[in-house]
């Protein structure tokens, strides 16, 4: 793990497996009300770390990204075992934002009732919650991934969170 820029960590992650493990750990730290967006280039590891922090927070059964319903809820665990959902959202195919009104995005940034996990913010239009995790994947030069987790506010995430 390397220091990046103020409040974010760095984290190699070598392969497919370790992305899953990673959001199992990840999914550990998540409490109801959470919100995690991911950024990353297609075919980065987005919806395999949301596979890997569904897995970590009980969900049983596939979790396949919602591309053309934009939505995908499950049903999990928080790490006490307390029933949340999970809602897994992936905004790739989203031709303009204002349609995410339509689907009750507000409710979405603002989960009392689990935890949101949000692949192609950048699709909303700054449309963002004011706490949130933000996990940007890069691709590494010969394979693997430098996964760089920011929480913003930076003072708004326990310590812990962070890996």
């Amino acid at each position: 793990m390397d220091e990046n820029m103020a409040g974010s960590s760095v984290i190699d992650v070598p392969t497919s497996e370790a992305m899953v493990d990673f959001g199992r750990r990840l999914a550990g730290r998540l409490r109801a009300g959470d919100v995690v967006l991911l950024h990353g280039d297609l075919g980065a590891g987005k919806t395999t770390l949301v596979q890997g922090m569904a897995r970590g927070l009980g969900v049983e059964g596939p979790v396949q990204s919602p591309t053309f319903t934009l939505v995908g809820e499950h049903a999990g665990l928080d790490p006490t075992g307390q029933p949340l959902r999970v809602h897994h959202l992936d905004l790739y195919r989203l031709d303009d934002p204002e349609a995410l009104e339509t689907i009750g995005y507000d409710d979405y940034l603002h989960p009392d009732d689990g935890i949101s996990l949000i692949e192609w913010p950048e699709r909303a239009e700054g449309w963002l919650p004011e706490r949130f995790l933000l996990i940007a994947i890069d691709y590494r030069e010969g394979g693997g991934r430098a996964v760089t987790v920011t929480p913003v506010p930076a003072n708004g995430w326990p310590s812990e969170l962070l890996p």
